[in-house]
This record gives structure tokens, sequence and C-alpha cells, in this order.
């Protein structure tokens, strides 16, 4: 099932990208429009249902697809961690535990499921699922495990970022340098990927007086859409002139 992007750094920008403009885009959503926490997840949760369904019935990657529905799960794991941590009160600490043991659990009902968590071994449709609410369920830990950084650990939003971006960083050299599994740490660096965006988006809108740039959150998430925005444009035309080399090589 050749329906996912090749892990390259492209991607990893991209990923971290979609996942920054979430955390804008959830916050623009629930509180500068003030929908709410509980509505903007029912509203963006459905968003995810749509854009997955796109995901699953296509038979090959398309970027404007699949990027869709990263995006989706970064808006929706936004505000449903909002809503877990503020509105049902469980606050950061518990509210990323809770996350945490979702996330083990489906994990573990995937590599039971399919022998395997790596994303190059995806072969069914039941796998694809697993890998999409494994994506869903590390976006909403993220943005609970980035907050948690941010107020709740005394490191400051700025601090919480140096922190899991040199954490990824690390991951990147074990990586390189190690014999440590690659599809563990592809997961490690897949999951901090989410509080990382969490923390620079919220560098990126908070005021100055809480230690963020005060761009706000329409300015950031319209700024961060384009980027993204850009990026799609460019993987797919790459793909398409891929695609159009490939009888070529296969001649040769």
């Amino acid at each position: 099932m050749n329906k996912l992007p090749q892990i390259t750094l492209a991607f990893w920008i991209m990923k971290i990208c979609a996942t920054t403009l979430g955390e804008t885009a959830g916050d623009l959503l629930s509180m500068t429009l003030d929908v709410g926490y509980a509505v903007s997840s029912m509203i963006l949760i459905s968003f995810f249902v749509l854009t997955l369904l796109g995901q699953i019935a296509s038979n090959r990657y398309k970027p404007v697809l699949y990027w869709s529905v990263i995006l989706s799960t970064s808006t929706a794991g936004t505000t449903m961690s909002d809503f877990m941590d503020r509105t049902l009160g469980m606050g950061y600490a518990a509210g990323s535990a809770t996350l945490i043991a979702i996330l083990a659990i489906t994990f573990y009902l995937w590599y039971r499921s399919e022998k395997s968590l790596s994303v190059h071994s995806i072969s069914s449709t039941k796998g694809e699922l697993f890998y999409w609410f494994a994506i869903l369920f590390s976006n909403t830990l993220g943005t609970a495990l980035g907050d948690f950084l941010a107020d709740d650990s005394g490191l400051g939003f700025a601090g919480g970022a140096l922190l899991i971006g040199s954490s990824i960083a690390v991951i990147a050299l074990l990586h390189y340098t190690t014999r440590i599994s690659s599809v563990l740490l592809f997961w490690l660096a897949f999951v901090l990927t989410r509080p990382f965006g969490a923390t620079l988006g919220d560098v990126l809108t908070k005021s100055h007086e809480k230690g963020g740039l005060d761009f706000g959150t329409v300015g950031s998430s319209a700024v961060l859409l384009a980027v993204l925005l850009t990026l799609v444009v460019v993987a797919t035309l790459y793909n398409r002139q891929r695609a159009a080399d490939l009888p070529v090589r296969i001649n040769d």
C-alpha cells in the first residue's frame, strides 16, 4: 500500500509545520472565536473522519489528502487535549498520563493485529486505521505534554520548545549512530514533534507578558498555512515528476 510519504527531512519539516498549525488553528477555533473546547472537538473530529475516509479510499499517496489528515489530527488533538485538561479539570500531568496509556494500548492492539508497528509494512486497511488512530492520540498527547512543559514545569514556552527540540535532535543522532530500532525511534520522534509544535505555536501566539511573540492565532495560523500549502504543492509536483519518470527508468 504505497499511500504514505517517504520518511525524509522534508517529511519532518512538514510534520512540525502541520502540528504547529494544528496548535494555533485549534486555539483560534476554541479560544479566539470562543467556540469552546467541546464543540471545537466535535467539529474537528468530524473533519478528521471525513479526511480519513478520503485517505482510506485512495489507492496511492496524495500529498494534499495525506497532509489534510495529519492537520485534522493535529487540530482535533489540540482541542481534545484542552477539553480533557481544562474543561474536565484533569490537569496537564493526569491528562498526559491518560493519553500515554491510550496510545500504548493502541500500539499494543496494532502489534497484536499486524505483528509490526513499522510504517513501511502497512499492508491492510486495518493496519492503516491503526496508523491514523496512533497519530491522532499521539498528537493529542503531544498537546498535553507541551502544555505541561510550558506551564507546570516552569520551563516556559521557549524553554519547552528548546528541550523537546534537543530531544528530537538526540533521537536523530541515535538513528544514524546506533542500532536502536528505527521503528521505536520513529514513533518517539513522531510523538515529540507534536509537543514541539505545541510549544512553538504558543511561542508565536502568546503575549509578551507570557513569554510569547504575540503574533496572535490568526496571523500565526495564516503564515503556517501558507508555508504548509507551499510544501504540499512542492511534494505534489515532485510526486508527479517521479511518476512521469518511472516508465523511462523501467525501460532503461
